[in-house]
């Protein structure tokens, strides 16, 4: 990556975290942001940081073998999750991971989310599925992070918030900030007592739908 491209990638993921503070997907100073610089390693917020105080200068540059150059401030403590599924998944380009209110509350009562609404389907499954529990910063949470997205571009992690991932940083944020709606409103369906889920037939179509849409191609 040209160093002028990736001073734009620091400048973007520095945007991109303070976005998610002011829709209130991460409240003070949880949470990380990160995206692929290249094809060997990644850009990630550093450790402890608010946002508003977080400078370009101050995202960290780590190799996707873990390693990082001296003299950087220390990355976040989820890099682990990071780097886990950029290797797993190619298609991944930036990551958001937040503990959103709502998210976090199913997190923490271990409930994926079922196809009550089609809008699931934007996670690019039949559910958005949570990851079983592991402290935070493990590889364990990386691997369990890893399979609950098998199939998907975003989940919810156990007693801890929501991870998505996307093309882009734009889109990586976009799919974070609906799976927080789309939790809040499963949260208002359980206080009626009632959900009606979508059958498989219904979410397979769904989905066959969601890959054009938004591709605009010639009439």
């Amino acid at each position: 990556m040209a160093p002028a491209e990736e001073t734009a990638l620091r400048e973007e993921i520095v945007a991109t975290a303070r976005a998610m503070s002011a829709k209130g997907l991460s409240p003070q100073r949880s949470g990380n942001v990160s995206a692929r610089a290249g094809g060997d390693a990644i850009l990630i917020t550093p450790s402890g940081l608010a946002y508003e105080a977080m400078a370009p200068g101050d995202i960290v540059r780590v190799g996707l073998d873990g390693a990082r150059a001296p003299g950087q401030m220390k990355p976040s403590s989820e890099t682990p999750f990071h780097l886990a599924i950029y290797r797993a998944r190619p298609e991944a380009k930036a990551i958001v991971h937040c503990h959103s209110p709502a998210a976090t509350t199913l997190a923490c009562a271990r409930r994926a989310i079922p196809a009550f609404h089609y809008m699931v389907a934007a996670a690019g499954g039949p559910d958005i599925r949570c990851a079983p529990y592991a402290t935070f910063g493990t590889d364990d949470l990386a691997d369990n992070t890893v399979k609950a997205l098998e199939g998907r571009r975003a989940c919810l992690l156990a007693n801890h918030g929501q991870v998505a991932f996307g093309p882009d940083l734009g889109k990586a944020l976009e799919l974070a900030a609906e799976v927080e709606t789309l939790s809040g409103e499963y949260l208002d369906l359980l206080k009626l007592g009632e959900v009606h889920v979508l059958d498989e037939e219904e979410m397979a179509r769904v989905l066959e739908l969601f890959r054009g849409y938004g591709v605009q191609g010639e009439k």
